[in-house]
């Protein structure tokens, strides 16, 4: 399917110069008397490696033929990451490089979707937020108040954030995992 450049948007995978590209960043830019551009970041599925590239207007793109189908996360070791499809029960195994960034944000049994392009696994798309557990954080000095003052904790996936100085050690934490940031308590 052809898309126009306003439909280029944060998350959409496409097929570009015969390879497929998600994009991971998107910015509409127009000027005085200027037909509008698409500026954005493009990053390649199988490879990992990151483009920039300027859309034009009146500029074409295909959105890529890429499958999702839902898995579950069962564990990593240091082949890769390991998933169950939740239909079939089929196993299937990602290459360490293909999930390095995600794996810091996989707990067990979380679900994830597989994405698959021409047949074979070559990503992962995990929700936006995730909630962790806190497993180490140093404590709170009296008199730290002032202004918006952090500390590093830990997460039970080994991420290290940083947060609030009222955070414990045993509280649930909501994680952005586009940026890695701290964005609230998590409710139990």
């Amino acid at each position: 399917m052809s898309l126009d450049i306003s439909d280029v948007k944060l998350g959409l995978i496409l097929s570009w110069n015969g390879e497929p590209y998600q994009v991971i960043w998107s910015n509409r830019m127009r000027t005085a008397q200027r037909k509008p551009v698409m500026q954005t970041k493009l990053k390649h599925l199988i490879s990992g490696k990151v483009i920039e590239y300027s859309f034009k207007f009146g500029e074409k793109v295909d959105e890529a033929d890429v499958t999702r189908e839902r898995a579950n996360f069962l564990y990593a070791d240091e082949a890769g990451t390991h998933y169950m499809n939740q239909q079939t029960f089929e196993t299937i195994d990602m290459n360490k490089e293909d999930t390095s960034e995600q794996e810091k944000y996989l707990k067990e049994n979380m679900e994830v979707m597989i994405l698959r392009y021409n047949g074979n696994p070559v990503s992962i798309e995990i929700p936006v937020k995730v909630e962790l557990k806190v497993v180490d954080a140093p404590p709170n000095v009296t008199g730290n108040s002032g202004g918006s003052v952090t500390k590093p904790v830990t997460l039970e996936t080994g991420l290290v954030v940083q947060v609030p100085m009222f955070i414990k050690e045993g509280d649930m934490l909501s994680i952005d995992t586009r940026d890695g940031a701290y964005v609230s308590r998590a409710s139990n």
